[in-house]
C-alpha cells in the first residue's frame, strides 16, 4: 500500500514528547512538520511496510514493547527510541533510494534490542 503524505503538521510537534521528531507513520499515513526530504519520507516508508507485515496493531504493540524495554534499560528517551528495532532498520536504510524495492519482509528482525 502506498502511504498517504500530510504536510505541515502539527501532529509531529504535538508527539514530540520524548525526542522532537519531523515525521511520524501512523498507518496509513505518514505526517511531516514540514514539506519533508526524500530520506525522511523514505524513512517513514519503512514503518509503512513494516506496519503491513504486522499488521498495524503487532507493530504498535512490538513498537511500544520496544520502546518501554529501552526507556527501562537506559533511563533516557533518546537512546530507547534509537533501540527500537523499527527505528534501527529505519535508520539504517533511510539513505539507500530504492530500499523497498529490494526489501526482505521482516528484515526488522535482524536488528538487536
Amino acid at each position: 500500500m502506498k502511504p498517504i503524505i500530510i504536510k505541515n503538521s502539527k501532529i509531529p510537534k504535538l508527539l514530540s514528547w520524548v525526542i522532537d521528531i519531523r515525521g511520524i507513520t501512523l498507518w496509513p499515513f505518514i505526517i511531516l512538520i514540514d514539506e519533508g526530504d526524500e530520506r525522511i519520507i523514505r524513512h517513514e516508508s519503512i514503518h509503512i511496510a513494516q506496519y503491513n507485515e504486522l499488521f498495524v496493531v503487532g507493530f504498535i504493540a512490538l513498537y511500544l514493547w520496544d520502546a518501554a524495554r529501552g526507556l527501562i534499560k537506559y533511563k533516557d528517551g533518546e537512546l530507547a527510541y534509537r533501540a527500537i528495532r523499527f527505528e534501527q532498520e529505519a535508520y539504517a536504510f533511510d539513505e539507500m533510494a530504492g530500499y523497498l524495492k529490494t526489501r526482505t519482509r521482516y528484515k526488522w528482525r535482524e536488528f538487536s534490542v
